[in-house]
This record gives C-alpha cells, sequence and structure tokens, in this order.
C-alpha cells in the first residue's frame, strides 16, 4: 500500500512538472507573439503616417526654422524635389512673390523662390476641391443650389446660381474650374461631404496624403483665412495629384463655356463662363513657342495675384510653373512669362 502511495506520488509530480513545462512554453510563444504583433503594429502605424506610394527621401533644410516648420516628408519617386532655392539670371520674380518651375520630363526644379515660405493661395485652393469631387463625388449627381451655398463674402466670383436651381456636379466642376465659382465651390463641398466643414477635413487629410505637410486649409474656394495657407512646393504636390485625373485636364483647357441648368422654375437656363486664366482668353500671350495648356488662377486682397499652370515646350515637353503674392495681374502674367521663356532653353 506504501509503495502504492509513493508511485501514486511520483506520477503527480511528474505530471504537474510537465504542466509547469508546457505552461512556461506557452507563456514565452504568446511573449514572443505580443512583441512581433507589436513590432508589426508599430511598423504599420509608421507606414500609415506616410503618403501612399512614397518611398524614403528627406529634405535637407536650409535652416533649423524652416526645418521646424515642416514635418519630415517622403516622395514619390515621380515628383520633382529639392531642398533650397534654384537660381537663375534670367527670371527675376518682384516684391513678395514666390514661385517656382517644375520640368515634368526630368523631375527637376528649373527655378524656385521661396517655395517652402507659407502664403495664402486664393482661389488656387479649387484645385484641391476639384480633386476630392473627382475621387468622392458623382458627376451625373443633380444637385439643388441651397442658401448655404450662396452665403459668400461680397465681391467673390460666382457663376450666379439661385437657391433652387439644379445643376450636374459635371457642371459645377467647370464653375469651379473655368470660371472660379466660389458658389460651385460650396455646392460640391456641401454636396460631396455633407456639409463644408466636413469637406475640410477631407482636404486636410487629402493634404497630408499626398505630403503637403505645411498646407492647411479651412475653407473649399479659398476664403483668405489666417488659417487657410499653402506654399508654392505644396501647391505643386496638389496639381501633380489633379493632373492625373482627365476630367481635371480637359476642364482646365477650356477658355469658354456654355454652362446648363435647370433653374429653379423648372426651366433650361445657361451661363456663359470665360475662363480666369488670361493665356486661355488672350489678354496675354505666353512667350513663342510656349503652349499653355491651363490650370488655375486666385486673387484676393492678402493673396495677391495667383496662378498654377501646366504648359509645353515647342517639344511637346510638360512644364508646371507657380506664381503667388503678385502684386497685380500685369506683374503676375510679365513675371510667368519670365518663367515660361526658360522651358524651350
Amino acid at each position: 500500500m506504501k509503495k502504492a502511495r509513493k508511485r501514486k506520488k511520483e506520477q503527480q509530480r511528474a505530471r504537474n512538472k510537465v504542466r509547469l513545462t508546457v505552461a512556461l512554453v506557452a507563456l514565452l510563444v504568446a511573449a514572443a507573439s505580443f512583441a512581433t504583433v507589436h513590432f508589426v503594429s508599430v511598423r504599420m502605424n509608421q507606414s500609415v503616417s506616410l503618403p501612399a506610394l512614397y518611398s524614403v527621401k528627406e529634405i535637407d533644410y536650409q535652416n533649423e526654422d524652416e526645418r521646424a516648420q515642416r514635418s519630415k516628408v517622403s516622395f514619390a519617386s515621380d515628383l520633382c524635389v529639392t531642398s533650397e532655392n534654384v537660381a537663375n539670371s534670367a527670371v527675376s520674380l518682384q516684391g513678395d512673390e514666390t514661385g517656382a518651375l517644375f520640368s515634368l520630363d526630368d523631375r527637376a526644379v528649373v527655378y524656385s523662390r521661396n517655395m517652402f515660405d507659407r502664403v495664402y493661395p486664393a482661389s488656387v485652393t479649387k484645385i484641391l476641391t476639384a480633386v476630392l469631387a473627382i475621387k468622392y463625388g458623382d458627376m451625373d449627381q443633380v444637385v439643388t443650389i441651397n442658401w448655404q451655398d450662396l452665403e459668400l463674402e461680397a465681391g467673390a466670383t460666382v457663376c450666379g446660381f439661385r437657391i433652387g436651381d439644379q445643376v450636374k456636379m459635371s457642371e459645377l466642376m467647370r464653375g469651379l474650374l473655368i470660371h472660379s465659382g466660389n458658389d460651385a465651390a460650396k455646392a460640391i463641398a456641401r454636396t460631396v461631404g455633407g456639409s463644408e466643414a466636413a469637406f475640410v477635413e477631407m482636404m486636410n487629410e487629402e493634404l497630408a496624403r499626398i505630403g503637403a505637410t505645411n498646407s492647411h486649409f479651412t475653407n473649399a474656394s479659398g476664403l483668405h483665412d489666417e488659417n487657410h495657407y499653402t506654399t508654392v512646393y505644396d501647391i505643386y504636390l496638389m496639381f501633380h495629384e489633379a493632373l492625373q485625373y482627365d476630367l481635371f485636364t480637359n476642364i482646365m483647357q477650356v477658355s469658354v463655356y456654355d454652362l446648363t441648368y435647370t433653374n429653379a422654375d423648372g426651366e433650361e437656363a445657361h451661363v456663359n463662363l470665360d475662363s480666369t486664366d488670361q493665356y486661355l482668353t488672350g489678354i496675354y500671350d505666353p512667350p513663342a513657342n510656349v503652349t499653355v495648356l491651363g490650370g488655375k488662377t486666385g486673387t484676393t486682397d492678402e493673396a495677391g495675384s495667383c496662378l498654377c499652370i501646366e504648359s509645353q515646350n515647342a517639344y511637346g515637353q510638360p512644364y508646371v510653373s507657380i506664381i503667388l503674392g503678385a502684386a497685380s495681374k500685369d506683374a503676375l502674367y510679365t513675371d510667368m512669362s519670365g518663367l515660361l521663356s526658360l522651358i524651350n532653353d
């Protein structure tokens, strides 16, 4: 009997040792799994913060103040990148103007002046409004204009819609990009975002996604606000994104358009829109052998006269040129032509 009890105790101790060993192994496996998952999670969280499809390439800024203003950004391999001003003796921008010329084929910055300085963009903002409308809107949707769309600052550029008018989203896009209509911008923002405030959140998320980290928008039209700002380089990033969409590139080239909609009385109505791009309307001529394809303008008292355009040289090679903060339309187009004169060199 004693031998049987002793044997039973020894068997119980053996089983306990096995259980303890199994428990320790399980604990070690769990710890290793947690470490792996945590590591992967951290890596995934890090990757989410980077713009999609961007490779790691940090900018070396000119000074610590500039580094403090901008977060580290990684750029896609098909973008033009520089960390400093690029001078050219043939070009001299005036006053407070900031600007740049980008060679898309060469992925090179041909010229730049203070292109990382924060400035006000005015209606050049509508490039991003258009991008979000194309990505998340329905171009066949019919939008009924309401009072919110017509709450505009005095002197705002408008298409002339009234409460109750019904306009297809595709026509609103033309009012937005050809004539820079603020009523079109607000109607698009309200429809795509559910409200302009929600649409603005989408805008700032899109800015982060494309790497435009020195920009912050507060409205869809470019109405002046101290917290609504950008840089020349960030405008380039927005325009680069917009040029991926045929609808955008087709609309930006139109000089005159007959916008059709249904008015509040149920009747077909028309409004004739002239482009705000004065190269397209022939008020200003580009240099010889330069073709201006189109882009986006902007003007407010605080932002000055602004222009972002795509052009081609005599060989069909594409360039993007941007000037923000010109003192007048004449200064803007004079200096823009100076930039464009470089593309056939």
